[in-house]
């Protein structure tokens, strides 16, 4: 991103111990940004934190559970207590499950919103505070940057997957209703925008073919098979992909985007 330096921004990321969170911090840290990487799973934030140096960047671990607002305080502060601000806060971490509604227990409901839409609004709550009162890195620019990770599962439709997971995607749907009252909220100083993926390579992904397969009767990969089938681009994401566009939505080029909750999905849904 030679026109679109991310060089020395100050980038939070939580859920980074694996998937989509550890390619986005990876990412930056190719860019030279300095990272708090955070994970409800200590070794793993420490591993990406390690994965981080790899890459060029600075790193610091923390062990986060994004329902917690006091450790979402914490890696807010462990950012400024380092750099002295925070520019982008990617609000990742997430959990998913295979099960149909009428098999749902309040325990399931509880866990799922409370990871997936608790956590987003704990971790851009805390972010934004500290971001609306520190100065924009130039002038005329925001202060700050929230990305937010939902889901094409957030969106109308989902086929055959509405009827398994649909805690998942009442989530997922609260992340992108949530971006944009953060968005008005924060507006002109802080931008908000969320990132709806789609069929993406990850532990998760695998874990919706073992669980859905199991439920369906079918063998093992089938799930992934026909769903990745369904891609007009032809084959799965990649973390990677999801990367590329929380890249560009922290570049100057997104300056003026807020609000905006954008499909990268490979064509599976179109609007």
């Amino acid at each position: 991103m030679t026109a679109q330096s991310l060089e020395g921004l100050v980038v939070a990321v939580t859920g980074a111990g694996q998937g989509i969170g550890l390619a986005i911090a990876t990412a930056f840290a190719a860019e030279g940004a300095r990272l708090v990487v955070s994970d409800i799973d200590e070794g793993r934030a420490h591993a990406a934190a390690d994965a981080v140096r790899q890459a060029g960047g600075q790193a610091q671990a923390l062990r986060v559970d994004v329902r917690s607002a006091a450790d979402n305080a914490a890696q807010v502060r462990a950012a400024v207590s380092a750099h002295g601000r925070l520019d982008v806060m990617v609000c990742n971490a997430g959990v998913m499950q295979v099960r149909p509604l009428l098999e749902l227990e309040a325990a399931d409901w509880d866990t799922m919103l409370g990871v997936n839409v608790t956590g987003v609004f704990l971790s851009l709550q805390a972010a934004a505070r500290q971001m609306l009162v520190q100065p924009a890195l130039a002038e005329g620019r925001p202060r700050g940057r929230i990305i937010n990770i939902a889901s094409v599962a957030g969106r109308t439709g989902a086929g055959p997957i509405a009827a398994v997971m649909p805690h998942y995607r009442a989530s997922k749907a609260a992340v992108i209703s949530l971006t944009q009252s953060a968005a008005i909220t924060f507006a002109p100083q802080v931008t908000v925008n969320a990132v709806c993926p789609g069929v993406v390579d990850t532990a998760m992904w695998a874990g919706i073919d073992r669980d859905l397969g199991a439920l369906q009767g079918r063998a093992n990969g089938e799930v992934w098979r026909q769903r990745v089938a369904g891609v007009p681009m032809g084959r799965a994401q990649t973390p990677a992909d999801v990367a590329g566009l929380a890249l560009f939505l922290a570049s100057p080029a997104a300056d003026y985007m807020t609000g905006q909750s954008i499909n990268i999905d490979g064509g599976l849904v179109m609007s």
